[in-house]
């Protein structure tokens, strides 16, 4: 391959337009100077991300190269690509850098992770000073008395550059999200998107703290007015996972990226990235309350006299978003001054809506149980929801977070294993979807005040002095009485009218859970004892 010519990075960094950890007031005078956004309520800033509202998965590569080879769970998720092409794309990127030297360069550098053992020295190069203004949301910045940053990985973000030769480098678009581990850095063209930034980060995180015995985890956490007794909810979208960890009694660690240590849980963030399609100030406050000066909103829909925003609008996108510093969260750990760091947890609580009206709303997992459900992820998207979606539709989505892991799903789940073992914690499935049928059938949505008493009773330890039965299709160990819950749906068979309907949608539930397992591979065959039964 040719050899290209070009400066290097060094010089790209040093460059005399090149801003380094600016302060907000300075970028968001840059973000209305470019023309990139404009001011909202508050104070916030409004920018659109392009034609890309969200990551693009089927363009995220992995360099195959030797450190990492033997390593990386090959396939949809990490595709391979060739070091040369990685090179080709990486000094094309430095060209249209240097190419577009007369505008700003905007540089991010700080951490992903709270604990001084485990932080990862991030540096994020943007053209864009709304992504710089991302990156200082969702990451942790540097204290004052900071001294000899290092940066641990690096992402050059180009996205006005596209890749014309993709068909020749056997690339699915012109858009690359490309990887190089032994090389700690990443390169991004063609799309505008932050959260490539932020998840993939995350992805990074996944690869390198396993390694150390560290479990990276897609989940929220809290923790109990004294700072202790941590809890962690895992859960994909729809579940309630946001929702059911903030509550106004436990202050929050984090929503949604964590790692668990010989030293506890800590965040890998420094703050959040909240949905806000139909975001209602009564329901979700918090996030209401954060919009303000400092917060990022992404592709809202707004009046452009009076900025009021209609965040019931998805003519842009469903995937409509605000990022801001977890600070802006009253009741976090960071706004009470502490980091965000906590002790080991004592339950874990893995959330699912099940809208086939199968699984009971609250049962607790033995180990091996755990593992099960943890690498398969379940939930399930609700009729009418999606188009072309006229029945429940199972989602698998291996450790709540499929689309970022790097290494096999046995490996998080081995880790999670030995942390159950070694602190003793609870794990509880707790299902926020449908009792006695599907929605189709008429069926209703377990309450959210049922949620909240039995994710209550799972905190107060309360549910562990009830006696419990097993369930027969899945093997569930569930509670026979719990306080002020309705007997009838803690075994779900029991809150359908027709039982044979019932046996029906259970067997048809569990073939597809068995399924989804054999994705995995033989590893994990003696963990299919830990799941379903067909009859």
């Amino acid at each position: 391959m040719e050899k290209i010519k070009t400066s290097n990075l060094e010089n790209i960094i040093k460059a005399n337009n090149c801003f380094l950890n600016p302060s907000i007031e300075f970028i968001s005078e840059q973000i209305v100077l470019n023309g990139e956004g404009h001011i909202g309520p508050n104070g916030t800033l409004m920018v659109d991300t392009g034609i890309f509202t969200g990551r693009s998965p089927k363009d995220k590569y992995f360099v195959v190269e030797k450190t990492s080879k033997n390593n990386l769970w090959w396939g949809d998720v990490n595709q391979k690509i060739e070091p040369e092409i990685f090179d080709e794309l990486y000094h094309n990127v430095l060209d249209h850098y240097n190419e577009n030297n007369d505008k700003p360069t905007y540089i991010f550098e700080g951490y992903a992770g709270a604990d001084e053992n485990y932080k990862l020295g991030v540096r994020i190069i943007a053209k864009k000073a709304w992504q710089y203004n991302f990156c200082r949301n969702m990451f942790i910045n540097q204290k004052k008395n900071d001294s000899g940053f290092t940066a641990d990985f690096t992402i050059i973000n180009a996205s006005n550059f596209t890749n014309e030769k993709f068909k020749k480098h056997g690339m699915n678009s012109e858009v690359f999200i490309i990887f190089n581990l032994e090389k700690k850095m990443a390169i991004i063209g063609g799309t505008e998107y932050g959260g490539e930034m932020k998840k993939g980060i995350f992805s990074i995180l996944h690869y390198y703290l396993p390694l150390k015995g560290v479990l990276s985890m897609h989940c929220s956490a809290n923790v109990d007015k004294n700072f202790k007794h941590t809890a962690l909810f895992f859960g994909l979208s729809g579940t309630g996972k946001t929702t059911l960890s903030t509550d106004p009694d436990r202050p929050l660690i984090g929503d949604d990226e964590h790692g668990w240590s010989d030293n506890g849980v800590f965040n890998f963030e420094g703050g959040c990235y909240a949905k806000t399609i139909r975001l209602d100030k009564k329901s979700e406050p918090d996030i209401y309350n954060a919009i303000k000066f400092g917060a990022l909103l992404e592709n809202v829909v707004y009046d452009s006299k009076s900025r009021i925003i209609d965040f019931d609008n998805s003519s842009k996108t469903e995937n409509t978003r605000v990022s801001y510093p977890i600070s802006y969260i009253k009741n976090s750990l960071v706004a009470k001054g502490w980091d965000s760091i906590a002790g080991h947890p004592d339950k874990i609580i893995f959330l699912t809506c099940d809208a086939y009206g199968i699984l009971p709303p609250v049962s607790k997992l033995d180990t091996h149980q755990a593992m099960y459900h943890f690498i398969s992820g379940y939930t399930a998207k609700v009729a009418g929801t999606e188009r072309g979606i006229n029945e429940p539709q199972a989602t698998f989505s291996p450790c709540f977070g499929g689309p970022f892991l790097t290494l096999h799903p046995l490996k998080y789940a081995e880790l999670l294993e030995e942390k159950i073992k070694k602190y003793s914690v609870d794990v509880f499935l707790v299902n926020t979807g449908w009792i006695g049928g599907t929605p189709s059938s008429g069926a209703d949505r377990i309450s959210i005040s049922d949620t909240r008493y039995i994710i209550t009773s799972i905190l107060n330890d309360s549910i562990n002095s009830v006696n419990y039965a097993k369930e027969d299709f899945f093997g569930l160990k569930i509670p026979r009485t719990l306080g002020e819950i309705n007997q009838k749906i803690l075994n779900p068979i029991n809150s359908w009218k027709n039982k044979e309907n019932y046996i029906i949608e259970a067997t048809n539930l569990a073939r597809l859970f068995r399924e989804n397992f054999k994705n995995y591979g033989k590893d994990v065959e003696y963990l299919t004892k830990s799941g379903p039964i067909i009859k």
